[in-house]
């Protein structure tokens, strides 16, 4: 494997508290250092970073690719495609596949495609029941052993409370990390808008805050109770800053995720009948994100994740309620992370660490960070670079995104990935 060196950039690597210009020196797919003159290195390739940044990878801890199963909507060349032109160099897949990742075989065939696809970090989350029928347990143990990093039943019921305590108990038992995303599905009664002005003007079928914060509170309660790692998947609401903050504080193994969508967007920005904005959690108050964006600043809420969905046109179509949910966003992960630092809601350092060391290591990855020894992930990026969300700059198979035509600062030069550059900016 060709060794690389990244040269003149401003190397940004929050888990070893670099922020400076330097180099990066790269050989046989691993980090050899950073910043040290190594007057022996020669590189069989350079990479001038002068006025970019230089980073750790980014680690997504939700998505969706869309296959196995509904090639129709995306596929893992599509979407790993727009991955690397986001700079993410680790994709975590949802259970809820076609077929449901509740076997072995499953998580193997995630693998081979993931191999087939040249993009070799995608990490399948195992379902937490069979089927995600909300009723009995995978075998939790032996998808971690087929290489599952945590298990969840994605936005999946659960029979009853008692469920979740054994899925709890048998996680613990193991140090399995259980992926959580809380919701009451008889409060939510198949809502689609945040319970609130938007939905009272409408007259759509609402979601009150209750029916996630009641359904936290309920897990961490468990949590305590079964001594199992748990992580809080795409919160939206204040009352789940600040019962996770408590928590937090009281010492519970409990850590959380926010969707990046949720940290611009409120009931107040959705154009009405449009169904890019049809999202669960929905978008909740201005309220609840200035807590989000707080909690993200504070350390309260540890990661970002873009919740990638992408859908084919004839998902979206139809009445706002019987449109399917989700935004394809994977490709405005970046910028819309660079607006909260342009914003002054965070430091750049914490955003970078939002994505890169913080999932990394509620994952238990060695990765995330450009220490000596770990894979050369490394994404290299433009923060003064503008560029508008369209069909000549866009590569994922969804376009549902309510950011469509927008004009976004910040765009991706190269991402690296264990030492292989897989994109490349072109600027013609």
């Amino acid at each position: 494997m060709a060794s690389l060196l990244i040269k003149n950039g401003r190397i940004i690597d929050p888990a070893n508290r670099i922020d400076r210009v330097g180099s990066v020196y790269i050989n046989e797919g691993k980090i050899v250092s950073v910043n040290d003159d190594h007057a022996g290195f020669k590189a069989d390739k350079e990479i001038n970073a002068n006025n970019k940044i230089v980073c750790p990878g980014f680690i997504d801890l939700s998505t969706r690719l869309r296959e196995p199963g509904q090639s129709r909507k995306a596929t893992f060349a599509s979407e790993t495609a727009a991955a690397a032109a986001a700079g993410i160099t680790t994709l975590c897949l949802q259970p809820d596949t076609v077929p449901v990742i509740d076997a072995r075989a499953v998580a193997e065939l995630i693998k081979d495609q993931a191999e087939k696809t040249g993009y070799m970090q995608i990490l399948p989350i195992g379902a937490l029941t069979q089927k995600l029928d909300g009723a009995e347990l995978s075998a939790m143990v032996a998808l971690r052993d087929a290489g599952c990093v945590a298990v969840s039943n994605a936005n999946q019921p659960l029979k009853s409370l008692l469920i979740l305590r054994r899925a709890m108990e048998y996680a613990a038992s193991h140090d399995l990390l259980l992926i959580y995303r809380p919701n009451d599905h008889s409060l939510a009664n198949n809502g689609c808008v945040h319970e609130g002005s938007f939905s009272t003007r409408y007259g759509l079928p609402s979601i009150p805050d209750a029916a996630e914060t009641i359904a936290l509170a309920q897990c961490l309660e468990l949590a305590e109770l079964t001594g199992c790692r748990v992580h809080f998947g795409q919160l939206s609401s204040r009352r789940s800053v600040i019962r996770l903050h408590q928590a937090k504080k009281y010492g519970l193994a409990v850590s959380a995720d926010v969707a990046i969508h949720q940290l611009h967007l409120t009931e107040d920005d959705i154009i009405p009948f449009d169904s890019a904005y049809h999202v669960l959690p929905p978008f909740r108050s201005s309220r609840d994100r200035e807590t989000l964006n707080e909690g993200l600043a504070s350390g309260t809420i540890d990661c970002i994740c873009s919740d990638h969905q992408p859908h084919d046109l004839d998902a979206k179509l139809g009445a706002f309620p019987e449109t399917e949910p989700g935004i394809s966003s994977l490709e405005t992960l970046l910028p819309l992370m660079l607006k909260l630092v342009y914003d002054g809601t965070i430091k750049i350092e914490q955003g970078i660490a939002a994505l890169t060391h913080k999932p990394a290591s509620i994952l238990g990855l060695e990765r995330g960070a450009l220490t000596p020894g770990f894979a050369a992930d490394i994404c290299i990026f433009d923060p003064e670079q503008t560029w508008e969300v369209n069909s000549e700059n866009w590569r994922s198979q969804g376009i549902n995104t309510p950011f469509w035509g927008m004009s976004l600062k910040g765009r991706v030069t190269h991402t690296i990935q264990a030492g292989k550059v897989i994109y490349l900016q072109d600027r013609k």
